[in-house]
C-alpha cells in the first residue's frame, strides 16, 4: 500500500509537503524524504514522535541510539511506517535538529495503492519554502497540573532555610 502523507512545517507561513511512500517503508526512509523536500542537511539528530488526535506527543523513534544501551530505544531504521501509522493513528511528530528544533505534524492523509511505474517515495506536491531559522518552540504546560493551584501557595518558594544549612563545599 501506498501512503499519502503531509509534513507541515510549525511555523506561522504555510510550508508542507505531500509525500507518497510505500507503507512498508521505514521511519528513516520517512525522515530521508522530508530532510531532502525541505532542504535540510539531513545530517543532524532526529526522532518521530507517535501522538495521539490532539498532538500529544508519545512513544519515541530515535535515528541514532544514544543510550549507550541504558535504555531500550526504538530506532527508525528498525520501525515500518505502518507500525505506527494507519487508519486508526493518522499523527506523528518528527523532530529535527534538535539545537534548532525543526518541528513537523505528519498526517496521514490517504491509503492507496501503487500506481504502476511510479517510483516511490516522492514528493507530489510542495507548498512554501524553509525559512532562514526555525521558529521558536512554544512550550505549554499540561494544564492537569495547574488544577487546584493556588497562586499564594508557597510550597515551591524559596525556602531559605533549607538552603542556609547546605554546605557547598561537601563534595570537594
Amino acid at each position: 500500500m501506498i501512503y499519502r502523507l503531509r509534513a507541515i512545517l510549525d511555523t506561522t507561513q504555510d510550508c508542507f509537503r505531500d509525500i507518497e511512500i510505500e507503507s512498508d517503508a521505514t521511519l528513516e526512509d520517512l525522515h530521508n524524504v522530508i530532510a531532502q523536500s525541505f532542504q535540510l542537511q539531513g545530517d543532524e539528530m532526529a526522532s518521530f514522535y507517535a501522538c495521539d488526535a490532539d498532538w500529544n506527543q508519545g512513544e519515541e523513534y530515535c535515528l541514532f541510539d544514544m543510550s549507550d544501551g541504558t535504555a531500550p530505544v526504538k530506532k527508525m531504521q528498525d520501525t515500518a511506517i505502518d507500525d505506527v501509522m494507519d487508519k486508526g493513528n493518522t499523527k506523528m511528530i518528527y523532530v529535527y535538529d534538535f539545537l534548532s528544533m525543526w518541528t513537523f505534524m505528519i498526517e496521514l492523509a490517504d491509503i492507496a495503492g501503487p500506481v504502476d511505474g511510479t517510483a516511490y517515495p516522492q514528493v507530489i506536491f510542495a507548498m512554501g519554502e524553509l525559512p532562514d531559522s526555525p521558529p521558536d518552540p512554544e512550550f505549554e504546560a499540561d494544564p492537569r497540573f495547574h488544577e487546584g493551584e493556588d497562586e499564594d501557595d508557597d510550597s515551591y518558594g524559596d525556602d531559605e532555610e533549607s538552603y542556609d544549612e547546605y554546605d557547598d563545599n561537601e563534595f570537594y
